[in-house]
């Protein structure tokens, strides 16, 4: 029988230990580089030193964020222990790439609604929940049918950042076009299955334990694309979630239509939930858990873009 290539066998240990898709598409990324860098040769000839100097390569001449070279860190110590089963030395003499300390760009109110008032469709509900719940894009578009309780208004965000489940507000102004959403996408479901389609992903081994599960509704997506597509791992014909580019483009556009000159994005919008819920007098607990932050050191940075110029301070020319 003959040996599994390295990179599938990368791709079947992070399946196996249950790592999201975006974790093992970067980690493969920069596993293949690091293989690239030293000329093609195998990870089990090289040690420490191979990649302290593929590391230094990545902030010397790449010039990568700071949490760039840490991720591709984290995956050769992956591929050593977890898959090549080779505990490493310590890795000494890395050059670091400089994290610099940005406050996150926050939308005023106003700035806001003038952003909701340019969307339409699937952009303005996608939006609609990063600003009103707080939701991360990708959180955004993975919801299920299923995820959505209309009668409690909440929101059930599954597999979240660091595979955590939370729960969130579902807000009452989007209620009915959510409502009307749910109603165009089980009529688009229910076309696919007279199809013989009407399939998604689901995550691990859920597919294998309730083998039905991947056709029926509540596990459908929220917000699916208009065209099937052919899943990677076993070719099957399946309808995915909205495409982030297409969110993010649609934000753009929307950031000029409005005339809001900020270099904000997706994410801003939530910068912007967790900062306008501290400057209505929320709790900061309240909002940790909330955004799903591990620690509250992380929402605590909301407290210093709170709209109160200088943190409170009044400016000795409005003095007079």
């Amino acid at each position: 029988m003959p040996q599994p290539k390295l990179l599938d066998l990368v791709r079947h240990t992070m399946r196996v230990r249950h790592l999201s898709r975006r974790t093992e598409e970067a980690y493969v990324h920069f596993i293949k580089h690091f293989i690239l860098f030293h000329g093609k040769r195998h990870p089990a000839e090289m040690g420490a030193e191979e990649i302290q100097a593929f590391l230094t390569h990545l902030a010397v001449k790449k010039h990568v964020a700071a949490s760039t070279q840490n991720q591709a860190l984290s995956a050769l110590l992956f591929l050593y222990r977890d898959v090549l089963h080779q505990e490493l030395p310590r890795i000494e003499g890395v050059t670091r790439a400089r994290r610099p300390h940005r406050l996150p760009v926050v939308f005023t109110k106003a700035e806001t609604a003038a952003l909701l008032l340019h969307l339409s469709g699937v952009p303005f509900l996608v939006c609609s929940l990063l600003y009103g719940s707080g939701l991360r894009l990708m959180e955004t578009l993975r919801l299920r049918a299923k995820d959505l309780d209309f009668e409690r208004n909440e929101i059930t965000v599954r597999d979240g950042k660091g595979e955590k489940d939370r729960m969130t507000m579902l807000p009452h102004t989007i209620k009915d076009q959510l409502r009307a959403q749910l109603v165009k996408v089980k009529l688009q479901h229910e076309e696919d299955r007279r199809r013989g389609f009407g399939e998604v992903w689901l995550p691990y081994a859920l597919s294998r334990k309730y083998p039905n599960a991947s056709r029926s509704w509540p596990w459908q997506y929220v917000f699916p694309p208009a065209q099937l597509s052919r899943a990677e791992e076993n070719g099957s014909i399946r309808r995915h979630h909205a495409s982030e580019a297409a969110i993010q483009k649609a934000v753009k556009c929307a950031l000029a239509e409005a005339g809001i000159i900020k270099h904000g994005s997706c994410h801003s919008l939530r910068h912007s939930f967790a900062t306008h819920l501290l400057e209505d007098g929320y709790d900061i607990r309240t909002v940790q858990e909330l955004l799903g932050h591990k620690d509250v050191r992380t929402t605590m940075v909301y407290t210093h873009v709170l709209n109160r110029g200088g943190r409170g301070v009044r400016s000795p020319l409005d003095l007079n």
